[in-house]
């Protein structure tokens, strides 16, 4: 019989047992790749980069991390290809899977990967949508993981948007049994039902300070993500009080990190002197979007490798 293909669409696609090797597999792998040792386990195998969303650092990441894994990424623009001119994405799906390994998608309501997926005869990976971001919070702990260890009953405060990112946040801490304390403006909170975890999965705090006192990470994004530009005017008001600053890092413990997806606004979400500063990791962090997703793509082809 066949094996079931094995898709990332969401954090909790894969188990703690699942990620822990994942952490393994990519100091290793970032290991080889600053000694500059060939690590071409995917040679002759073929991504494809589905964007309806722009971005820089999810096409860089992927792009250069399957030629560095030997093999070839070919990027399609929605725009470009017979998916902006209303072809069915389950078509898409059953043709597109045929003609390659491996598949990213970038887009918007998650329901649009999902379809995608249920068609694919190959793992397809999701590099964002409106519901979730799975491979940035791969990155980001796998960050915490190198410099810290095990985040294990770590503290983490989300500070911001009940967005994509703190769905995917949220996710995590249930299955790699972290605390998560978010801290939104009232009407902008995460929702259990959609980010897919139980309420108690996290604590939300009405005041940032409070989410953010004695946190061992605090972590933002943008006010206004892409998709909702229409409102960055209301939303800039609205998350005034929500700027990550000194006097925020000041109650979070001594030697807490700070972390940001990237892009960033200086003076919006986060002070120019914390993400410039010393507690922030955000060039690593974003460094190791590339790293482990190489990571991920040589697990959900080839499984466990030993060496």
């Amino acid at each position: 019989m066949a094996q079931a293909v094995k898709h990332f669409l969401q954090f909790n696609d894969l188990a703690a047992d699942e990620l822990q090797y994942l952490f393994l597999r990519t100091t290793l792998i970032k290991e080889k790749f600053k000694r500059y040792a060939p690590h071409h386990v995917l040679s002759d195998r073929t991504l494809v980069m589905i964007f309806e969303k722009a971005s820089t650092r999810t096409r860089l990441s992927f792009e250069a991390g399957m030629h560095q894994l030997g093999g070839a990424a070919i990027y399609l623009n929605t725009r470009d290809s017979q998916l902006g001119r209303g072809e069915p994405v389950e078509d898409a799906g059953e043709v597109i899977s045929r003609m390659c390994d491996l598949v990213m998608i970038r887009t918007f309501e998650q329901s649009i990967i999902e379809r995608f997926a249920s068609r694919s005869r190959v793992p397809v990976i999701n590099g964002l949508t409106n519901e979730f971001h799975p491979c940035q919070v791969l990155a980001d702990i796998f960050t915490w993981v190198e410099k810290r260890g095990s985040i294990k009953g770590a503290t983490v405060a989300w500070i911001g948007d009940g967005n994509n990112m703190a769905n995917s946040w949220a996710q995590a801490a249930e299955v790699l049994d972290f605390n998560l304390h978010i801290s939104t403006p009232p009407g902008y909170s995460l929702d259990a039902s959609i980010a897919g975890v139980k309420a108690t999965s996290f604590k939300h705090f009405d005041d940032p300070m409070q989410a953010a006192k004695d946190a061992d990470l605090v972590c933002t994004d943008v006010w206004t993500s892409m998709g909702f530009e229409t409102e960055d005017d209301v939303r800039k008001q609205v998350f005034a009080d929500w700027r990550v600053d000194p006097e925020m890092m000041a109650v979070a413990r001594h030697d807490a990190m700070f972390m940001h997806c990237l892009p960033a606004h200086r003076g919006e979400e986060v002070s120019a002197e914390v993400i410039d500063g010393p507690q922030s990791v955000v060039w690593d962090e974003a460094e190791n979007r590339l790293h482990i997703q190489k990571a991920l793509m040589e697990y959900l082809l080839l499984g466990r490798v030993e060496v």
